[in-house]
């Protein structure tokens, strides 16, 4: 049974409530809200009214005043991340008209990290014809991170991938394997596979090949999880992979946050968006 296929069984056995504030603005939300609700997979609700517990939730993470959270709750978004912090939500699946950076915005301010100090980040759930799950991270949200960050994202993307794959094979990808290349961005890798115990620095080909690897004598190359040196990296890997490989693209889905949180690409299909909700609440 592929990922996929297991998130949708989980999906339908605990039927969890999402939030879509999109919902009522774009016909692909709409229509993906209908599929969720008929295929018995969520339980999908709107936007709700502002609620004391919402309130109450800003107040305590946030430290403000009941009045400035009152003006917060105003924004859909941080509304939809504030039900899901005080248990009106299971999720939140937004991004379909949304940039990016407001959906990361309102997570952050309402949901906030699952370990304070640690980097949030996002993953791909790569689905390729082939039959192979991968995980990609960090596709969508850190542009350049240091070798602490890359730690606290390939921590993070260990534990997506055991939740989504059943186990997790984390590879920190470089265009450098062991020590055979030099560089600021081979020591940032260097610096957080030898933090963090996982794979790295290794080649794409080495990461993925066992033949390679062996040739390169630097891991197994059964990775499922790759962990890309910065934004550049990973989102024109995962762009290239749909484009070239024929690859499903679920996501972006935001890790280390205290609570699931989709941020759904502007492209993406109604299928696509049916599909990233599941996804997420695999992860709920």
């Amino acid at each position: 049974m592929s990922a996929l296929e297991r998130a949708f069984e989980a999906a339908r056995a605990r039927r969890l409530r999402v939030v879509f504030p999109e919902l009522g603005q774009d016909a692909r939300i709409d229509a993906a809200v209908a599929r969720l609700r008929a295929g018995g997979l969520a339980d999908p609700i709107a936007l709700a009214e502002m609620s004391a517990a919402q309130i109450a939730t800003l107040v305590e993470r946030r430290g403000v005043k009941a009045a400035l959270a009152r003006r917060m709750l105003n924004r859909p978004l941080i509304r939809a991340a504030a039900m899901v912090a005080a248990g009106e939500a299971d999720a939140m699946v937004a991004g379909a008209v949304a940039a990016s950076k407001k959906v990361i915005e309102a997570a952050s301010l309402a949901i906030g990290p699952a370990e304070e100090g640690r980097a949030v980040s996002s993953f791909f759930l790569m689905v390729f014809p082939d039959g192979r799950d991968l995980i990609f991270a960090d596709c969508g949200l850190n542009v350049d991170p240091d070798a602490a960050q890359l730690v606290d994202i390939a921590r993070a993307s260990e534990k997506t991938g055991r939740a989504l794959l059943g186990a997790a094979r984390v590879a920190l990808l470089s265009f450098s394997t062991g020590r055979s290349g030099a560089g600021a961005s081979v020591d940032k890798v260097r610096a957080a596979a030898e933090a963090s115990g996982f794979t790295g620095p290794v080649q794409g080909d080495a990461a993925l090949n066992p033949r390679v690897a062996v040739a390169k004598g630097l891991g197994t190359g059964d990775a499922n999880v790759l962990v890309f040196p910065n934004l550049d990296a990973g989102n024109i890997a995962y762009k290239l992979a749909q484009e070239l490989a024929g690859a499903q693209a679920l996501g972006p889905i935001l890790q280390g946050f205290r609570r699931p949180v989709c941020d759904l690409s502007r492209g993406a299909t109604v299928e696509d968006i049916v599909a990233a909700t599941v996804v997420t609440l695999a992860l709920a």
